[in-house]
């Protein structure tokens, strides 16, 4: 795919991978659209990028309602969907049981919905616009839908569960997914992230950083938003890539704590 032109949806695009993800779409000539719930940020990264490339939806990627009027917003502005990047997400640290008990019930559903459901929310209405594209060359090609899991999706730590099993799950709908919209022309992969130097990491201690990096085989540092930015740009590039989960990592193995 020649991005140049194309339109793109990056859900979380507010923030962290997402952010970065957007201006490297931007750059390569693409029009984008980012589905989040920070406004206020959005709207900064708009006035650098420019109007004319870059539009912000408010959407809670769980509900379909919002997710349906937000494409169809896209559609109005922009006239098509050809990429659609899932990095929407959210995690929390509770063990199965605790000292607290068992693990909530509702705690555990609001990952899954978030991340797995919520995933899969978009990347189904993203792919019924996608699949009334013209074909953009000569293999049936119409878009692409580019999804986000984690390395705990193979090596969860302690406290990880819900985490673990809604990424998991991004995973294991990855090759069915491109399965099933391989007729419309619609590919589908994953990113699979290690450590990723995102703001969140800038409320760590220096000792529990330094910790983090050196469990990095190598290069010896956390990942950098733009490398994950650089590994979607060459998803939606790349033609022959499709049904993958790609770890980017450093080879990084997580240990249970």
């Amino acid at each position: 795919m020649d991005i140049n032109n194309k339109v793109a949806i990056v859900t979380g695009g507010a923030s962290g991978l997402g952010e970065a993800t957007v201006r490297a779409y931007v750059d390569k000539g693409a029009s984008v659209a980012i589905f989040d719930l920070n406004e206020e940020r959005a709207k900064t990264i708009i006035a650098e990028l420019g109007e004319d490339k870059v539009a912000f939806f408010n959407v809670n990627v769980a509900d379909e309602a919002s997710v349906k009027e937000a494409i169809d917003g896209v559609l109005a502005r922009f006239k098509a969907i050809h990429i659609c990047n899932n990095y929407a997400g959210i995690g929390n640290a509770i063990k199965t049981l605790g000292k607290n008990g068992p693990f909530p019930l509702a705690d555990y559903c609001h990952v899954i919905n978030i991340n797995l459901i919520g995933t899969f929310n978009v990347a189904r209405l993203a792919a019924e616009q996608m699949a009334k594209n013209a074909p953009y060359d000569e293999v049936n090609a119409r878009g692409v839908i580019i999804n986000t899991a984690s390395v705990a999706a193979y090596e969860g730590q302690i406290g990880q569960l819900a985490y673990s099993a809604s990424k998991g799950g991004v995973v294991g709908m990855t090759l069915p997914m491109a399965r099933d919209l391989a007729s419309y022309g619609i590919r589908v992969n994953t990113i699979v992230p290690g450590l990723i130097h995102t703001p969140l990491f800038e409320t760590l201690p220096e000792e529990a950083y330094k910790s983090l990096e050196a469990s990095v085989v190598n290069p010896k540092r956390l990942g950098r938003p733009e490398e994950i930015a650089h590994l979607s740009v060459f998803i939606a590039e790349n033609e022959y890539m499709n049904g993958e989960c790609v770890r980017l990592d450093g080879a990084i193995r997580m240990q249970p704590r």
